[in-house]
């Protein structure tokens, strides 16, 4: 029997490959900042309704919040912010692709940050998986420049390839400090847990983003609503998506949920082969495979 982690995760990865397509529409129209904003404040409002359903139709006793509840959804969504703007300035240098390959060690310390946190026991054959899809991941990113896996390798202690590894550790410490607060939460609803870790830590983050926003890019708040269509579409996708990883990690160790999670490489390749009719190299087929391969391995050790 498939375990319920399996494909609440898989969803979540295509509800956010969704949120990603959506989210590229409104660059043209929207800063880099405003186009992340989106994702939050448009996902208030159904992540609430999200909770308010559980807890009126469904039937789930509604969580009752503890500081140590609050301090780990605020790790977690600050994270989860420095994380996405570390990645947005390695777009200011030449060779981003390098740092954005070593933020994809998120899995990895994802996988450490559990132990030391949350003490999340990591079997042999799952971190074997992990290493697999993460050479995947390195086999697709050396294949989209000249100097393959070897310029990678070389660059570790570039600021490019410096800056993604914190990156990775910001997502990865973002991922554990959400699974921490659901299950801090205690109660046997997991679903409640996670919708409303998800419903306050999106209120967290909107609060924040609009300070910066007001203060840094005045005007882009107003734009944001202006975009509304789109954009309340990119926020209820983005809600889908989170809280499908929110209730996946806390089922299930988050490594295990952010290496499964890589499927939606996957699907990124599916939409660039069969729809945009893209053609791949030898390089990305055999990353793909790996990618593939490592999450096999996983699902058989789980």
């Amino acid at each position: 029997m498939i375990e319920l982690w399996i494909p609440i995760t898989i969803a979540a990865a295509f509800c956010q490959n969704l949120r990603s397509a959506l989210q590229k529409h409104l660059t043209s129209k929207l800063s880099t900042s405003g186009a992340t904003f989106v994702r939050f404040f448009y996902a208030v409002l159904p992540a609430w309704l999200y909770v308010w359903f559980l807890h009126d139709f469904v039937g789930l006793e509604m969580p009752d919040p503890h500081p140590l509840f609050f301090a780990y959804a605020a790790l977690g969504g600050a994270t989860q912010i420095a994380a996405t703007a570390l990645l947005v300035y390695l777009f200011a240098f030449r060779n981003f692709a390098v740092g954005t390959t070593y933020s994809k060690t998120e899995t990895v310390q994802a996988a450490i940050f559990g132990i030391v946190i949350l003490g999340d026991p990591l079997t042999a054959g799952a971190m074997v998986a992990i290493m697999i899809s993460f050479v995947g991941v390195l086999a697709i990113s050396a294949a989209k420049q000249a100097a393959g896996i070897r310029g990678i390798v070389l660059s570790l202690t570039s600021k490019p390839a410096l800056i993604g590894l914190a990156s990775g550790a910001c997502f990865g410490v973002s991922a554990v400090s959400y699974r921490a607060a659901s299950l801090s939460l205690g109660g046997e609803g997991f679903l409640i847990q996670a919708g409303f870790t998800l419903a306050c830590v999106t209120i967290m983050q909107t609060v924040a983003m609009a300070i910066y926003m007001r203060s840094r890019e005045p005007g882009q708040i107003t734009a944001v609503l202006r975009n509304w269509k789109v954009a309340a579409v990119v926020g209820l996708s983005g809600m889908a998506a989170s809280a499908c990883w929110f209730t996946a990690m806390t089922i299930q160790n988050a490594a295990y949920v952010r290496a499964l999670g890589q499927i939606e490489l996957v699907f990124t390749f599916a939409a660039s082969y069969f729809i945009f009719k893209e053609k791949s190299s030898h390089m990305e087929l055999v990353g793909i495979g790996l990618v593939v391969a490592g999450i096999f391995v996983l699902l058989l050790n789980t």
